[in-house]
């Protein structure tokens, strides 16, 4: 597997598979096809028990592009569903703005099967054909229809990662992957258990920094830039089971996660200045020769 400095990472989303497999773990099995949910427009219904599930079974996408940023530089990111809906359209902003394309898959039978794992499947390997220098896949998907692709991929020498809902995955297609991760166990990410984030409809504008895909309370430049770093270090933690992670590690990954962050417009001359400046909830080990860092212990 190339090294993560030089990895470049292509992540393909069924999204309707995600979606539906969210709203169903937070209800029940096919629930989302009982309510009608595909079609329901949370706005003009809010307050109802639909628009209560939705929000409760919110994905936070950016979580998803996060982990999958941990592998390396994203250079490929689409998202296949029929974006006219009213649940997959509140997601679109949220997608935009960190830079994924949005695939448009209209049904093409009365059962609203529309054709997004042929479609994804054909363009995953068309990339790897195409782009020779994609090292890393990432299938944002639960269904056993990807088990062949994920099994092609790995033929084709890709280090290939699944992401997938808790009691909606295919066993064989965690098997078929190099690493799979439950959607639950992201960092950020919220467990079955708790409540889930706002709804992506009540997304603040763009001009208001916010802590991606979770609050709808604007955050200031400082405090989003914080959970960034926050993220960051929890993602390494994650992935490594390393608390400490090196002052150039931890930036890199920021900048994987928002390209759009500069210390100096934060007010700060250097990256270190702006993590001594973290001292509440990062821990900063100046006497190391990488000056690593690790997110604060908490009694």
């Amino acid at each position: 597997m190339a090294d993560q400095t030089d990895a470049r990472v292509a992540v393909y989303i069924d999204f309707d598979n995600i979606i539906i497999s969210r709203y169903d773990q937070r209800s029940k099995r096919g629930q989302f096809h009982k309510d009608e949910a595909r079609s329901f427009d949370a706005r003009a219904n809010a307050g109802t028990e639909i628009a209560k599930r939705l929000e409760d079974a919110t994905v936070d996408l950016s979580a998803v592009l996060d982990f999958a940023s941990s592998f390396g530089t994203i250079a490929v990111s689409r998202a296949y569903a029929d974006w006219s809906v009213a649940v997959n359209a509140s997601y679109q902003k949220q997608l935009i703005e960190r830079a994924v394309d949005l695939v448009q898959l209209f049904p093409t039978v009365a059962s609203m099967k529309n054709g997004a794992d042929i479609r994804l499947a054909v363009d995953v390997v068309e990339d790897l054909f195409r782009l020779s220098d994609l090292t890393h896949v990432v299938i944002v998907a639960g269904d056993s229809d990807y088990i062949a692709l994920a099994q092609r991929c790995k033929q084709l020498g890709r280090y290939v990662v699944g992401i997938g809902v808790a009691g909606a995955t295919s066993k064989a297609l965690a098997a078929a992957c190099n690493e799979f991760a439950d959607y639950d166990a992201l960092p950020g990410v919220k467990s079955a258990d708790e409540p889930s984030g706002p709804a992506p409809s009540s997304t603040p504008p763009t001009d208001a920094p916010t802590r991606r895909g979770r609050r709808s309370k604007p955050l200031s430049e400082k405090d989003a830039a914080t959970e960034l770093l926050v993220r960051a270090l929890q993602l390494s933690q994650a992935k490594n089971d390393d608390e400490w992670l090196s002052s150039a590690a931890a930036k890199s990954q920021m900048l994987r996660m928002d390209p759009t962050f500069q210390e100096r417009s934060l007010g700060f001359k250097s990256f270190t200045d702006f993590v001594r400046s973290l001292e509440d909830r990062i821990e900063l080990d100046e006497k190391h020769p990488s000056r690593r860092l690790r997110l604060r212990q908490t009694a």
